[in-house]
């Protein structure tokens, strides 16, 4: 296994999770077998990705704002950073829309298969809905007060939290830059060797990734919804899945014409990260994964990783976005609906700014689609209609986030000169602190272009 690339390790513990479940679910016993004694440790690789996503955004994030030593660079890379997340984001609607019109999935839904659907479901829409009515009756800027914490400690104890740790982190990255440099050094020091540890640790978490994916997708296989429902909606779920590949062909063009890297260098590198995006379902939990592919494998230096990513785990949710724009038309062919090209662009808009505020964790995007729902005049009570498929395809749009996010960092350290030769480190690779920092690939490059 050590002699495998690491996405293909992960490609065997998948397979090998699904074939395990298949075999024991023709047991009585296999279900309860797997739900005991598999899928903790599963949770378990999950919990110990979550555990470190917050300390890795507020080291990575201070570290790389301090690293700029110039407010105008930080206001220069952000501006690129949110064009670039809201021009993917509308074309990952308008994909998701073409793709629903073309070939109406909603229409092969028949009226019984309709009901049973709402009949199995009810309980799960009503609870979103009612999740989404609280989101809803808040004020215009109650998103814009949300983003700030009362409570440092207290944002940081919740993942779903990641916009008030990003906002912390910035406001004291950019605090480090303002003070003499002499008095910045200890705190900054802290925070660099900070950022290492859990640059550490995250190589250690990784060489149980293909354990982890094989507990997550063999409880998977085993609580799944029976296969009518499956096949009763298969023609939505394609739907789907052809929008989200054509949105990961948009990312590989985007890559090949922006940096002019080949196709192969931007998904050999991605491919572990979008393998645990697969099977987590989270980008937050992808994180310190996406980073670290970024960095070591694409050569994107680490004050641009540490700025882009992080807001993109948070506010670039192409992969949900698409799957709004489809879910919404969906819902509304199956309930007999003709939307009109003016309520398509509303779905346009609103599914934009709807998936800068869905959180990076499972399911977030299922609580926005509700308000897309509404802005569009469609029953939320469809919600039931696309429970049965959400979780496997909830995994793919993940999977679609997480290549945004990696691309979008790739164009904003392209466009400021901040991408070299990828440096990869091994897990057990030692540390120097007293490296000097100018020997750095990115900085080797900076100094022969001088």
């Amino acid at each position: 296994m050590k002699k495998l690339a690491l996405h293909w390790q992960i490609l065997l513990g998948m397979a090998a999770g699904v074939i395990f479940a298949l075999i024991l679910t023709n047991f009585s016993w296999g279900a309860e077998f797997i739900g005991d004694w598999v899928k903790p440790f599963g949770n378990i690789f999950i919990n110990a990705l979550k555990l470190i996503a917050v300390p890795l955004i507020l080291a990575s994030l201070i570290k790389g704002i301090s690293d700029l030593k110039d407010i105008s660079k930080l206001s220069k890379m952000g501006a690129r950073t949110i064009g670039i997340y809201i021009f993917t984001t509308v074309i990952a609607v308008s994909i998701g829309l073409g793709m629903v019109n073309l070939i109406k999935p909603g229409n092969a839904i028949t009226a019984e298969t309709q009901q049973d659907l709402i009949a199995s479901y009810e309980g799960d829409a009503s609870g979103v809905k009612a999740n989404a009515d609280k989101q809803r009756e808040s004020g215009p800027l109650q998103a814009l007060e949300d983003i700030v914490p009362d409570n440092i400690f207290a944002a940081a104890g919740d993942n779903a939290n990641m916009l008030q740790v990003i906002f912390f982190a910035i406001f004291f990255g950019i605090g480090l830059i303002l003070i003499p440099e002499k008095t910045a050094k200890p705190v900054k020091d802290f925070f660099d060797g900070f950022n290492e540890v859990i640059l550490k640790m995250i190589d250690l978490i990784m060489l149980t990734a293909p354990y982890g994916v094989f507990a997550l997708l063999a409880a998977l296989v085993v609580e799944s919804p029976s296969t009518d429902l499956f096949a009763a909606l298969a023609m939505y779920g394609v739907t789907v899945l052809i929008g989200l590949a054509l949105m990961i062909g948009f990312y590989i063009l985007l890559v090949w014409v922006v940096t002019k890297n080949k196709p192969s260098f931007f998904i050999n590198g991605i491919a572990p990260a979008q393998l645990l995006a697969f099977s987590t379902s989270s980008s937050a939990a992808t994180l310190p994964v996406t980073m670290e592919r970024v960095e070591e494998h694409m050569g994107v230096s680490r004050e641009v990783s540490s700025f882009v990513l992080p807001i993109g785990a948070t506010i670039n949710m192409d992969g949900t976005s698409l799957y709004q724009a489809i879910a919404a038309v969906f819902i509304a062919q199956a309930f007999g609906m003709d939307l009109s090209i003016g309520a398509q662009l509303g779905i346009i808009a609103t599914a934009t700014l709807a998936s800068i505020g869905s959180a990076a964790v499972p399911g977030a995007g299922m609580v926005m689609l509700v308000i897309v729902l509404a802005q569009a005049g469609i029953p939320e009570a469809g919600l039931a209609l696309i429970f049965a498929v959400d979780r496997p395809l909830d995994m793919c749009r993940t999977t679609v986030n997480v290549t945004g996010d990696a691309a979008v960092s790739l164009m904003v350290a392209k466009s400021v000169n901040k991408m070299g030769p990828p440096n990869v480190k091994e897990w057990d690779d030692d540390y120097h602190p007293d490296q000097n920092e100018d020997d750095t690939p990115n900085k080797v490059e900076e100094k022969e272009k001088a």
